[in-house]
């Protein structure tokens, strides 16, 4: 890709860009923000820490949203970020107004650019920047299976002392306390994870995985996560910018998969140059079709609220 950018210079978004820089995926990266001087002076430091991590490139902040133009790709961290004791629902109302003004930056200004949806209620903004744009799903998806997965897996590497290198593990459905860590398809180097851990220790990683951002909030206090989930981020335009066709979580939208359909949420991807290849349909047994459900649920419930405002 020639050139990425990036809506919202916040925590999330300048992290992204950092990475992004650092790893030198793209020579072209773009910081969009409302905040005067903002996004300039993101893009200036993270410039003047090329000569220590040996990168190229160029870095620019704006804002103005022609700064967009010619993108290939659009990361959208920009929104309220929630509050400690807040789910991720609870900023919908606020963030669904700024979406929809970056999408239709997005239409003017880079009409051809795929869109990575980062701001929450993921799920829900992802299905309102498709329905805005118009957008097939190759185009228009967002991330958190990848985050969320990648929690599970260094909770995981904390109770077995292995290393996060030979952990896989898989988290569908929405991004909220409803998701759906598939212990089944969790992995030490191909081994199930039962083979290491009690039952009893699997769910209570389970329960962390679904609380894990809440966990950092209550922490931080002033913030919620941004290291985790930029390099999340990362990976996914990794997959993209080289054509990985890797197999990662995304949130994407589903016609007929899973059951569901007008929805976005979490699910198994091909990740690759086009974007969002295709989705792939796993064989759930009844417990975790129930789990997804239920999360597809609430879900709807918030994509309701969405039809409302």
């Amino acid at each position: 890709m020639k050139k990425i950018s990036i809506v919202g210079a916040g925590r999330v978004g300048e992290t992204t860009a950092q990475i992004l820089a650092e790893t030198e995926l793209c020579r072209d990266i773009a910081l969009f923000d409302v905040r005067e001087d903002v996004p300039e002076g993101v893009a200036l430091d993270i410039l003047q820490s090329a000569p220590f991590f040996k990168f190229d490139g160029v870095l620019s902040g704006s804002n103005d949203p022609h700064i967009l133009r010619d993108s290939d790709l659009v990361i959208v961290t920009a929104g309220f970020p929630r509050q400690p004791g807040m789910s991720r629902a609870d900023v919908l109302e606020s963030n669904v107004r700024i979406i929809d003004q970056v999408t239709d930056h997005i239409m003017t200004h880079a009409p051809n650019a795929m869109i990575l949806v980062v701001s929450n209620p993921v799920d829900t903004l992802t299905y309102r920047v498709a329905q805005r744009t118009g957008w097939g799903r190759e185009r228009v998806f967002g991330q958190a299976g990848v985050l969320d997965a990648s929690r599970m897996a260094s909770f995981i590497a904390q109770e077995t002392g292995f290393s996060t290198r030979d952990i896989t593990t898989l988290v569908l459905g929405g991004h909220g306390d409803t998701m759906v860590p598939v212990t089944r398809f969790c992995t030490i180097n191909g081994v199930p994870i039962a083979h290491f851990l009690s039952k009893e220790r699997i769910a209570a990683i389970v329960e962390r995985t679904r609380t894990g951002g809440a966990e950092i909030l209550a922490l931080r206090k002033n913030s919620s996560a941004y290291d985790a989930p930029g390099a999340a981020v990362a990976a996914m335009v990794d997959a993209i910018a080289n054509n990985r066709r890797r197999l990662l979580p995304c949130v994407a939208l589903l016609d007929g998969e899973y059951g569901e359909t007008d929805i976005a949420m979490g699910v198994p991807c091909i990740l690759g140059e086009r974007g969002v290849e295709s989705v792939v349909t796993l064989d759930l047994n009844a417990e975790e079709r129930a789990d997804f459900q239920r999360s597809a649920q609430a879900v709807r419930i918030d994509i309701e609220r969405l039809n409302m405002l």
